[in-house]
This record gives C-alpha cells, structure tokens and sequence, in this order.
C-alpha cells in the first residue's frame, strides 16, 4: 500500500478538501535565537529605546478588512517551505501569512538593530513593521527565517504605524523574486497579501497624505542580520551580546570559519567585504539600484534584503538615482560601489572592540582589498554580458567604450546588451542597425558607434574555438530580455492593483521567472518594446 501523501496538500485521502490541515503541517522554531541571545526585558509593544538585547517578543497586528491572496510564489511555497502552492487556495492562508493566525513553535520578535543612514549614524532603527516567525528547515536540510512586512507596530517603530501599503508590497514582491531568477542573491517572496485597512500616506513627502490599502509580504532570508545589527551594539558598548552576535552569525552560516580561530572576526570581514563587493557587481550587471544603501539595509550573509525605492535603470546614465528622496545623489547607480565601501567600512569599525591591539590594523588592509576585488568582478560580469572569452589586454576599455557610448546616447542598458546578443556579428557591419532592435539603433547614432563594432568584431574573431551562435547562446543566458522596469510595476500593475485588479502582478511575476526566454504574453504587453514616454516621469520614494 501506498503511504498517505496528503499533508502537503489541500485535499484529504477521501478527496474531500481539508481546512487548514497542511498549513499547521509547517513547524517553526523561535527556539535558537530566542536561547541564543537576551532578550528585551519589556514585554510590551510601545515604542522605546531597547538596551542590552538583541530581539524584542512581539505579536503581529492582524490586517482588518476582508483578506486576499493577491500573489504567491509557486516556487517560494514548495521550493523552500515544502507546501503544495495549493494550500493558498485554503481559508486559512491570508490569516498564516499575514499574522493573523501563527505557525507551530513561533514566537514573533522584532530585531533591535541601528544603522547609518545616508552617511549619518542614526541611532536606534530596527524591525519597525516586521516579525520574525522563525526558522523553517526544509526536506534538501536548508533553514530559512520567516518574517511578515508590514505587519503592525513594534518597539521600533519610532512615529510609524507598522503597515506597509499595496504598491510598495506590490514592488517588493515582485523584484525579490525577480532579482533570483536573474541569479543575483536575493530575499525572497512567499506571498502578498492585501486588506482593505486603511493607511495613510504622504508618498513623496510634499503634505499630499492620501488613503492606501494595507498589505503584508510573508518575505524569506536564511538570515536577516545586517550591518546595523552589530553597529548598534558596539556603539552602546554592549560587547558581550556583540561578541554572541557574531560567533552565532559565524556558527550559522559562515561554516568554514572555525569559533577556535583566534583571527574568525578578521576571517568573517574578509568575506563580508569580498561578497559585499561581488553583490554590489551583480546589481550593476544587471542595472539595478537599490535606492536605499544604508548600513542598515546590508545584510551580513550579503543578500540584497530591504526592497524599497529601488528601480533597473532604463536609458544607461551613471547618475541615475531611483530615489525621490535622495536630493544629493548619494546612491546613485554610479555610488553604489562606494556605498559598499562607506558599509563594509562601518561594519570594521563594530568589529574593533572585540579585536586585540594587533589585529586592529589588519582591519584597514582587508578594506583597501575591497575596490579590487569589486572592479575585478564587474569586468567579469561585464565581459560575460559581451560574449568574451579569456582575458585581453583592451578588455576593460572595450567596456568602457561601449558604456561610453551608451552614455552619449542614452541606449537602454538590458536591451543594448541584449540586442548584441541577438544579433548576428555579420550583420554589425551592415550600414544600419534592425529598427526592431531599437537599444542599438539608437546606440548605431553615436559617430564612434562603427570605431567600436571593429574592436569588438576584432576581439572576437580572436577568440579560437568560438562560433558567433555560441557567443550569441552565451550572452543570452547572461543578458535578460525582461526586468522589472518601473513603467511596468509602478505605471501599469499596481495602477491596477490600488483598483483590486491583480492580474498583471501575476503576469508580471510568471514573466519574471523566465527573464532570460522571449515570451509571447510578454512581448504581447511590450516588455521588451522601447519604454513609454510617460515612464520618465514617475518617481519612486522611501514613503512604503
């Protein structure tokens, strides 16, 4: 006989449907962070400062209103969280994965964690509209945290009501499952749920406060700590939780690094700064920017967590800011490499207080190792994105002279690459570029455009072995068709989303599964068609 394979599922081995039966299936742990670190000695939820701890015990606010599942993540469900995508179709599901109802062996925290912002320490921030569920372990052995944004007040919540709004749920949703796909590391996103709860808003911060929808996205992470996590500890001087903090952060998820290595801390940074400045080149790769490059906003395990005001750049411009907020530029897309500098910078001034008097320098030389490994991993990607094998002497001024020119021009940046991608090398000699390709037709108007094409043609036919469909294989798997470009999410789908209207959210997230393979429907709602002329004047701000 058969064994009984019915608890992931929503139906019973009768075939009846079950209620909430492979929901409760799903069993937390709050056990070891809970063991491992003090906790706050408060327990209630008002807004304060929080001392000596590095978790705060709080329970979510449950969203008011009639519930819906506006989004899942088939792949977030029964990839990571080992549930058949059919459970979101139960009763029960907004109330798990918004807060309302808890999982067995959950005990909500907040993290207490501060960070600088915008260049300046700001003190005590932490997990203001977020609960940390707990630890999932799935069947491949793998240990995920579940934590809920947007899902009420928090010790650290300053003068915000703990709600997230649709169309930053919305963004957030769709661009952490999206930035997978693209291979960039990543959060992730299991579920978006939406309410009818009011929540009041001044988007862009000018005195125009309107009424938004409530929403909340169950968002996934083998770890949340960040920067701030540590900063905010050695700036009180709270040594002995900092020192817990980071041997549990090196035990967990650092498994090369041995706790009797008198150097772990110096060993620990290494990494840090070697994986904060591969991410920081896979953003560029890919021309997205975060929007939001606060300490606080790093992750430790170097993930891109914090989804906020960020977009994927359009016309290629090295100034370009995707933050309404960001008056001075700070993190435009051509900062963000300092950015990461300024961060892992920070991150080596939290570590000193647990480091000898001999150890302390070592710290400035791992840091001067950062702008190298960051520009050594840029020209690989970029030289990926061209198709080059190898290494040349004139590689990294072929790049810059393409960037260049796509400066000069404003040439989308995904589809020049792309279109060079499906374009065959002959016919770059041609007198004029395919219309349909429009990046490069617009690329083809730079009077140097025809100076590049022959260094690039040159560079390759030096390349022994290679044949031109190989090359174009190649950069297709590396240059995506499709990104999640802010016409498409702020203009289009959550326009239709703040009217209840979830369909081409769904769309837009089966499209950007597959970033890389041209796609009917997709190209059918001009994804990959030159942008509108109304999408340069949206704007995006920090107001979620």
């Amino acid at each position: 006989m058969m064994p009984c394979r019915c608890r992931r599922s929503n139906f019973s081995c009768s075939g009846k449907k079950t209620d909430s039966f492979a929901l409760d299936s799903l069993r937390l742990s709050s056990k070891k962070l809970i063991d491992a670190f003090p906790l706050d000695d408060v327990n209630a939820n008002f807004v304060r400062t929080v001392n000596h701890c590095v978790f705060s015990v709080t329970q979510p606010t449950p969203l008011k209103g009639p519930l819906k599942v506006a989004a899942v993540s088939k792949a977030a469900l029964e990839e990571i969280l080992d549930l058949n995508s059919s459970v979101s179709q139960l009763d029960d599901f907004a109330h798990y994965f918004s807060g309302g109802k808890l999982w067995p062996g959950s005990v909500p925290l907040a993290h207490r964690y501060g960070g600088h912002q915008f260049g300046f320490w700001a003190g005590q921030l932490g997990d203001g509209r977020a609960n940390l569920l707990g630890e999932y372990t799935n069947k491949n052995g793998e240990k995920w945290e579940l934590q809920l944004k947007g899902s009420g007040k928090t010790p650290y919540s300053r003068a915000g009501d703990g709600r997230a709004v649709v169309r930053s749920s919305v963004r957030e949703f769709l661009c952490s499952e999206a930035m997978h796909y693209l291979g960039v590391p990543t959060s992730r996103a299991a579920s978006l749920i939406v309410s009818k709860e009011p929540v009041w808003r001044d988007q862009f911060y000018n005195g125009n406060v309107r009424k938004e929808r409530g929403a909340v996205v169950l968002r996934l992470a083998p770890s949340w700590f960040r920067i701030g996590s540590l900063e905010i500890l050695a700036r009180a001087g709270e040594l002995d939780v900092l020192q817990k903090l980071l041997n549990y952060v090196i035990e967990e998820h650092f498994p090369t690094i041995k706790l009797s290595d008198p150097d772990k801390y110096l060993v620990f940074y290494s990494k840090v700064v070697n994986e904060t400045a591969h991410l920081i080149a896979q953003w560029m790769s890919v021309g997205f920017a975060h929007g939001v490059c606060n300490t606080d906003n790093f992750s430790l395990l170097s993930i891109t967590i914090d989804y906020g005001p960020f977009g994927f750049m359009e016309s290629y411009d090295p100034n370009f800011i995707p933050n309404s907020s960001d008056d001075e530029g700070r993190y435009s897309i051509r900062n963000q490499a300092n950015s990461g500098l300024f961060n892992v910078e920070k991150l080596g001034e939290a570590l000193r207080p647990v480091l000898s008097s001999k150890q302390q320098p070592l710290i400035e030389r791992i840091l001067k190792e950062y702008p190298a490994i960051y520009q050594s991993r840029f020209h690989e990607l970029f030289k990926a994105k061209l198709g080059l094998l190898g290494n040349q002497e004139k590689d990294d001024y072929l790049i810059a002279y393409l960037l260049k020119l796509m400066e000069d021009t404003g040439a989308d940046f995904t589809m020049t690459f792309r279109h060079l991608g499906e374009l065959p090398a002959r016919r770059l000699l041609e007198p004029a570029v395919p219309q349909d390709m429009w990046a490069l037709w617009d690329l083809a108007t730079h009077e140097s455009f025809s100076n590049w094409v022959s260094m690039y043609l040159l560079r390759l036919k030096r390349q022994e072995g290679d044949s031109d469909e190989e090359r174009q294989s190649r950069m297709k798997r590396v240059n995506p068709r499709y990104i999640l470009r802010n016409w498409m999410a702020e203009g289009s789908a959550i326009t239709k989303a703040e009217k209840d209207d979830f369909s081409e959210v769904q769309l837009l997230q089966q499209v950007l599964q597959h970033p890389f393979q041209e796609q009917e429907a997709a190209e059918g709602m001009g994804y990959a068609a030159r942008p509108p002329g109304w999408a340069q004047s949206l704007k995006v701000s920090c107001s979620s």
